[in-house]
């Protein structure tokens, strides 16, 4: 067998307990674990995760390393002769340099290996000693301990670290789909302007056109009547016979009198219908491709168990690798809403449609986002076919709905210390929360179905015009409401 003096002690070492291998297992990730080590950490979390690389292995029983194993003893055998030839040899470090004797005793004052002279020697009087076999044990007893504490914090660094780089990949990650999420919605936009600048170009040429064909239509008319003019004046001039000859045609020719041109409506380019408000009206059409959705969800607080829709409205249940930053939850299948609210009314709806298992409400900023529910929450839920109302304070209500709502509108009054839940479809209220609000509060949903999605609903783009005033103001409407039956949204002037 090959020597394994070579290889460093970090090679046989344990990532957990920083220790010599005893009894490895390895993963299905290739990373290996003392049994006890990794038993304990498993005990610890709730997914049977690989303490490294955080890898989900479905097994408890993981198999054996023998080959890591008999490289581990014999890495501890090769260390033992070592040692042991190292004590057998005579080291000049081992003699006193003042006094060439061997180095037994250790001065406890001192803090120093001494010989026997030197214990006899003035400098050393009244001083303890013990022997050198015997102080290295205590000492090492001592190293030993505080070497614990490092190997306990060093453990702890390589876990942190371990999520940092998982950390630093998912930030590249998040910048590079976000880059092209933003590049799809920009695209989008410019499309819609070029569209809209090919439109009103179109337009202009059209009216440019139809302008040009009256003034040629009056050019024709004054050529034809300058051309009667011209041949008659010319028979005028002709020989009697030759002008009686063709009397009858030319006075045919005059009597075809025209009317009296009319003056051309709007000869020019009507520019005021063509500039005029040209950017609002541009503005106002845009209602029909962008949207509002008052509540946003925030991706950095997903459960891993939860995937979120682009445009960051939707949630269902689907797992996917996440790093546990401080604001993700890692026991509750839950996502808040982007945004906090301490003052003011809001209001906002979420689809639930056919979903079985579902929570949505608020919770308070200092609520707990690791391990079971510790804060302040208010709530209303679907769980076994019923609907129940709870909140941290230990409220609990029964609900009793005729029928199923598709949609729950939530809506806070922050100031005033309410929440209500109803349903906008049927105009029907479904629960209120009283409570003194003292510190800003989230939108949250839950989904342990997997196989309905929540989804949160875009509010109602209105414009209003105050001609008087000339004001111009769009409101977004913080619930969603159906169109008007021409399919557009209100315009007030």
């Amino acid at each position: 067998m090959a020597s394994t003096s070579s290889h460093p002690e970090e090679d046989y070492s344990c990532p957990v307990c920083c220790d010599i291998f005893k009894n490895p297992v390895v993963l299905s990730c290739s990373h290996s674990f003392c049994t006890d080590c990794l038993q304990r950490w498993w005990r610890e979390n709730i997914l049977k995760e690989c303490p490294v690389c955080k890898a989900i292995h479905p097994t408890e029983n993981p198999p054996r390393n023998l080959a890591l194993k008999n490289l581990c003893e014999s890495f501890i055998r090769e260390r033992q002769r070592a040692s042991k030839r190292k004590r057998n040899s005579t080291d000049p470090e081992d003699l006193c340099s003042l006094h060439a004797e061997k180095l037994k005793l250790f001065c406890l004052r001192c803090q120093q290996p001494v010989c026997l002279v030197c214990r006899d020697s003035k400098k050393h009087t009244d001083h303890s000693f013990r022997p050198v076999d015997e102080a290295a044990l205590d000492h090492k007893e001592e190293v030993q301990k505080s070497l614990k504490t490092l190997q306990e914090k060093l453990k702890v660094f390589n876990e942190v670290k371990t999520n940092c780089d998982q950390t630093a990949e998912h930030i590249k990650v998040q910048a590079r789909h976000t880059e092209r999420k933003i590049k799809e919605q920009f695209e989008k936009l410019h499309r819609f302007l070029r569209e809209e600048e090919e439109a009103s170009i179109a337009a202009l040429r059209e009216e440019e056109q139809q302008k040009s064909q009256m003034i040629e239509g009056l050019n024709r008319d004054i050529l034809t009547l300058s051309n009667n003019i011209r041949d008659t004046e010319e028979e005028l001039r002709a020989e009697h016979l030759s002008f009686l000859r063709n009397y009858k045609t030319t006075m045919d020719r005059v009597q075809l009198t025209p009317q009296d041109p009319q003056p051309v409506s709007g000869p020019l380019i009507d520019m005021a219908k063509h500039l005029g408000n040209l950017a609002f009206r541009v503005w106002d059409k845009m209602r029909d491709i962008v949207s509002y959705t008052p509540v946003i969800l925030d991706p950095n607080t997903a459960h891993l168990l939860l995937t979120l829709s682009d445009d960051l409205t939707s949630v269902k249940r689907e797992y996917q690798v996440l790093p546990n930053n401080p604001e993700r939850f890692d026991c509750l299948a839950m996502v808040l809403g982007s945004e906090g609210f301490n003052s003011g009314t809001h209001s906002w709806d979420v689809e639930v449609g056919d979903n079985t298992d579902w929570e949505v409400g608020v919770l308070a900023e200092s609520y707990q986002r690791k391990g079971a529910r510790i804060g302040p929450y208010w709530r209303i839920e679907l769980s076994e076919g019923e609907y129940e109302a709870h909140s941290s304070s230990g409220q609990f209500t029964d609900l009793s709905l005729k029928q199923k709502p598709q949609r729950i509108r939530v809506q806070l009054d922050w100031d005033e210390g309410k929440l209500s839940f109803s349903d906008p479809d049927t105009d029907t209220h479904i629960h209120t929360f009283t409570h003194t609000f003292t510190e800003p509060l989230f939108p949250f949903v839950l989904n342990f179905d997997d196989t309905v999605p929540l989804k949160l609903l875009p509010g109602k783009i209105s414009v209003t015009v105050d001609r008087h005033d000339d004001d111009v103001e769009y409101d977004y409407d913080d619930v969603y409401d159906d169109e008007d039956d021409d399919g557009q949204s209100d315009i007030e002037s």
